[in-house]
């Protein structure tokens, strides 16, 4: 086995171009192996040490987060949780605090987990990612980075540098929530993200809602603005909602919870979700994570 440690973005292309695997925190590559889910590979690159993927950048008509930017930092930076609020909401939820100190934005979505929690925040808020290779750079929306569960659409040799977020609107909000058997060292069992716009009357111009862990992917609803645009949110409105992400959600039963109850909560998540994005929207302050701070999963 071979490790190399990067300083800069071409020592990594380059060892990635030769076959190296990039690895930042391990919490996903190491964890897997010790589990038996998969071999280390024969040979790696350590990325953390690039300071350029470290960086988060706002201004101009992109904000820029680098690949390995923690999950730690994601729930604590003013951009992100001012303008990007649904994101720290799911990096407040990820693992442990030891977790959330390694683990980084580019390896959780690169991973490409249905169960992730940062992967329906990034749906809704019209994130692209950036692939970089030794043969140049392109940028997709983060919804066609992923193929199935645990695999993605980056060629051989493209390594993740970024996550692109549109610069937030006036009078807009967004918020994660997920159903969770404990507080710590869990994964979702069901989540939804939630970003609305609204107008100075307080009605939904636009808003878009996705969901975790009920399909071989993370999945945007359709339709949520037919249901819910031009009009304040009442209940109404969170029922169809949650009505729409039950009917298109497609979740397995496993040890954890069965299709049917899957199935079920995920419509419940998605109305939270949705009604907290629009109470932030409106002015409200409602602290990060919404989990803690609504009571809502592990008590």
């Amino acid at each position: 086995m071979s490790f190399a440690i990067a300083t800069t973005l071409d020592q990594a292309l380059a060892a990635i171009a030769d076959g190296a695997r990039p690895i930042a925190g391990g919490s996903d590559l190491v964890v897997g192996a010790r589990h038996g889910k998969a071999p280390l590979p024969e040979s790696l690159v350590a990325i953390d040490r690039i300071a350029e993927l470290a960086e988060i950048k706002a201004g101009g008509d992109v904000t820029r987060i680098g690949a390995v930017v923690n999950h730690a930092r994601l729930m604590t930076d003013p951009t992100v949780v001012g303008n990007y609020t649904a994101l720290a909401d799911a990096a407040a939820l990820v693992g442990s605090p030891a977790t959330r100190n390694v683990g980084t934005l580019g390896g959780n979505i690169m991973n490409g987990s249905p169960a992730m929690d940062t992967g329906a925040p990034l749906v809704v808020m019209g994130a692209q990612v950036e692939l970089q290779s030794t043969g140049g750079t392109r940028t997709l929306s983060i919804a066609h980075l992923w193929d199935a569960p645990g695999s993605n659409t980056a060629a051989a040799g493209e390594l993740c540098t970024a996550v692109l977020l549109p610069p937030p609107g006036d009078r807009c909000g967004s918020a994660y929530v997920r159903l969770e058997y404990r507080r710590a060292m869990e994964i979702a069992v069901v989540g939804a993200a939630a970003a609305v716009v609204l107008d100075e009357a307080g009605a939904i111009v636009n808003a878009r809602v996705a969901l975790a862990a009920v399909a071989p992917t993370i999945i945007e609803v359709d339709g949520i603005e037919d249901l819910v645009a031009g009009r304040a949110l009442d209940d109404d409105g969170r029922a169809a909602v949650a009505d729409a992400a039950s009917s298109q959600a497609s979740p397995i039963s496993d040890m954890r919870a069965s299709d049917a109850y899957r199935r079920h909560t995920v419509g419940v998540m998605a109305r939270r979700a949705l009604d907290a994005a629009v109470r932030r929207a409106l002015g409200e302050e409602i602290a990060v994570p919404v989990n803690r701070a609504l009571g809502i999963g592990a008590a």
